[in-house]
């Protein structure tokens, strides 16, 4: 599903994000993205939701190069994916509703629909009761809850995760794992970038490991 043949990308300076990868990640797979700080986890993730263009090699999704997508398809590729942060990102002065809401209503989804869907995504992840609240009185646990019910409202069949668990302590991590463990169960393709080896090797899914932006 996607595949990565001789990546690279380059920054304004001369520094590589990533050089020279190779990958494949089959449809439905669930896999981590592990190194240190500055590897080249995040920029993996951005090219894949292009918001980055590879300098050279080939990106396929689905057979198809993305990294020669013209710009007027960009947003329509964004919308089969899935994007979860580590900071949350959520707008504080709208309710978790709304929030879990944005992406629908940027595609023009009917109300009713927009109601079912929202609603079904904080059921996932166990915060119905909380749809009318702020997201500033919820727990940071709660908060990224809110973040991945956002990414999945929409159903893409990609998930991307940055450091998802990187503010939250070990219970409340392995939660968040079983919730993305979850969702591939039902055939969304995952990629995690994390640096909590131990709770990866628990897990024991396939592990793409990074250092100095290329592949180990």
């Amino acid at each position: 599903m996607i595949h990565f043949e001789n990546v690279s990308k380059r920054f304004p300076g001369g520094h590589y994000g990533v050089s020279n990868i190779t990958l494949n990640i089959e449809s439905g797979a669930l896999a981590f993205i592990t190194g240190h700080s500055g590897a080249g986890k995040s920029t993996l993730l951005r090219l894949i939701a292009l918001l980055e263009r590879p300098t050279r090699g080939q990106l396929l999704i689905d057979g198809r190069n993305i990294g020669r997508l013209p710009e007027k398809e960009i947003p329509a590729h964004r919308r089969k994916i899935g994007l979860i942060f580590q900071d949350h990102r959520l707008l504080n002065d709208r309710s978790v509703f709304d929030n879990v809401a944005l992406p629908l209503h940027v595609r023009g989804f009917p109300v009713r629909e927009v109601g079912k869907r929202v609603r079904a995504s904080l059921d996932k992840v166990g915060l119905l009761k909380k749809e009318k609240v702020l997201p500033i009185t919820l727990s940071g646990g709660e908060q990224q809850r809110v973040g991945i019910a956002r990414a999945i409202v929409s159903r893409p069949p990609i998930l991307l995760a940055d450091e998802p668990t990187g503010n939250l302590d070990s219970e409340l991590s392995r939660e968040i794992m079983d919730l993305f463990l979850a969702f591939n169960q039902l055939g969304i393709t995952t990629l995690i970038a994390s640096h909590d080896l131990d709770l990866i090797k628990k897990l024991d899914r396939p592990v793409i490991n990074l250092q100095q932006g290329e592949l180990t």
